[in-house]
C-alpha cells in the first residue's frame, strides 16, 4: 500500500496521540475533539486506506485488520514514531486493540470507543460490501448514518449532519468494502488477555452498531481496563458529545504528570524566555523543587481537562493579585494574553478583585500588568 494520509495538530514537542477513524469516515471525524487535545498532545490522525486523502486499496489487496493496522505502522515509521498513545474509534478501535496485543512495543497507552472485538452477524458485512462494490457508498449511506448519530441530529445540527454524510460518500467504495470484509474477518476476543498497556473503554449511550455489551466485554477481559459510558450519543460519539469525549481522552492519556509535558505546557503559557531564565537559576539545592513545580503544577495540575487554559489565567491572576505575589505576576499576566485573554480583559479581572482583595493590591496589579503588557508589545514588534 502507497502510504497514508496524515495531519498533525498541537505543538510537535508535545507527546503523540495518534488517533484512527471508522470504517467510512475520515480523521474529520475527531474535528470536533481537536482543540482540547491539541493544547496537551501532538494530534496525529491518520486516514484508512480510501478514506480521507489515503490512497485507495486496489481490487484484490490483503486487507485483513493485520493488514490495515500494518499500514499504521508503516505511517508511524515514516513520521518517526516509535511509541505513542492511540485512540481509535470503531474499525479504528479494533486496529488500536490489534497492534496493542501485536506490537506493544508501539503503544503506550489505549483508548477504543464505540468498537467490538468481534462483530456479527457476519454476513451483514459481507452484504454491505457486496452492495458498494456493486453500487457505491451512495447505496447504504443514509442506513449506515441513521446508526452513527442519535434521532434529530440532522434537524438540530444540519450543516454537521450534511459534512458527515458527505465524508460518507466520499470514501473510496472498494477500499471500503475491504474495510468490511476486514470486521467480518475479525475476532480479537481470545486475545484482549494480553493488551498491557493502559486501557480505556468508551460506550455511547445509543449506540445501536456496537451496544456496550461489546464494549464490557473488552473492558472485561483487557487487565485493568476503565469502562466509560458517554450519554446522549450514538455510534459517531465525537460528533454529539465531544466535550466529554475529548476530556475522558484527556483524563486517561495524561497519566499523571511527567517533567516532559510539564516544560511544554510551562513555556506554552510563560514563553520560553521565562523558563530559561527559571532554569539558568537552577542550582544543586533548588534542582528537587524545580522539578517539582514542573511536574505537579504545569505538568498535572495545567492540563487537566476541565478548565480551559484561559479559564486557569483567570483563577491563577486571582490568587497572585489577593496573595500581593508581584514576583509572579508579570509572567502570568503575559501567559493570561498566550492563553486568549486581551489586555483590557486582564485590566477587568484585576478591577473585579478590587471589589473582593482590596483597592491597594488591585491598584499595584493594574500598574504590574501595564509594565508587563507594554514591555511585551515592544518586544514582538
Amino acid at each position: 500500500m502507497p502510504a497514508l494520509s496524515w495531519r498533525s495538530d498541537g505543538s510537535a514537542d508535545a507527546p503523540p496521540l495518534v488517533l484512527l477513524n471508522s470504517v467510512g469516515s475520515s480523521t474529520a471525524m475527531w474535528t470536533p475533539c481537536i482543540a482540547p487535545l491539541s493544547e496537551r498532545f501532538r494530534v496525529i490522525r491518520i486516514d484508512t486506506r480510501g478514506h480521507g486523502d489515503s490512497p485507495p486499496s486496489p481490487p484484490g489487496s490483503p486487507c485483513a485488520i493485520d493488514d490495515l493496522a500494518g499500514d499504521v505502522l508503516a505511517t508511524l515509521d515514516g513520521i518517526g514514531l516509535d511509541r505513542v498513545a492511540l485512540a481509535g474509534l470503531s474499525l479504528g478501535g479494533m486496529i488500536g486493540m490489534w497492534l496493542a496485543v501485536h506490537a506493544p512495543e508501539r503503544i503506550s497507552r489505549l483508548a477504543v470507543l464505540c468498537t467490538s472485538a468481534h462483530l456479527e452477524p457476519l454476513q451483514l458485512w459481507a452484504d454491505r460490501s457486496a452492495a458498494v462494490r456493486e453500487k457505491g457508498t451512495e447505496a447504504i449511506a443514509d442506513a449506515v448514518i441513521a446508526r452513527w448519530v442519535t434521532p434529530g441530529f440532522a434537524e438540530r445540527d444540519p450543516v454537521a449532519f450534511r459534512a458527515i454524510r458527505a465524508m460518507f460518500t466520499a470514501v473510496d467504495a472498494e477500499s471500503y468494502a475491504q474495510c468490511c470484509d476486514a470486521i467480518g474477518g475479525m475476532d480479537q476476543r481470545s486475545d484482549l488477555a494480553r493488551v498491557a498497556a493502559p486501557t480505556l473503554v468508551i460506550s455511547a449511550e445509543h449506540d445501536p452498531a456496537t451496544p456496550l455489551p461489546h464494549l464490557k466485554l473488552i473492558a472485561d477481559r483487557i487487565p485493568g481496563a476503565r469502562l466509560e459510558i458517554v450519554d446522549g450519543a450514538s455510534h459517531i460519539a465525537t460528533y454529539e458529545q465531544p466535550a466529554r469525549v475529548a476530556a475522558l481522552l484527556i483524563d486517561h492519556f495524561r497519566g499523571g504528570g511527567t517533567t516532559a509535558a510539564g516544560y511544554a505546557v510551562r513555556r506554552e503559557v510563560l514563553g520560553d524566555e521565562y523558563v530559561d531564565a527559571a532554569l539558568s537559576a537552577t542550582t544543586p539545592l533548588t534542582a528537587g523543587f524545580q522539578d517539582f513545580l514542573t511536574r505537579y503544577a504545569w505538568g498535572e495540575v495545567w492540563t487537566r481537562p476541565d478548565l480551559s487554559r484561559r479559564e486557569r489565567s483567570i483563577a491563577t491572576l486571582a490568587a497572585l493579585v489577593t496573595l500581593g505575589a508581584e514576583h509572579e505576576l508579570t509572567a502570568h499576566v503575559r501567559g493570561a494574553v498566550r492563553n486568549g485573554l486581551t489586555p483590557a480583559e486582564v485590566v477587568e479581572v484585576i478591577q473585579h478583585l478590587a471589589i473582593y482583595a482590596g483597592m491597594p493590591r488591585a491598584n499595584r496589579a493594574v500598574a504590574i500588568a501595564r509594565d508587563a503588557l507594554d514591555r511585551g508589545e515592544d518586544r514582538s514588534s
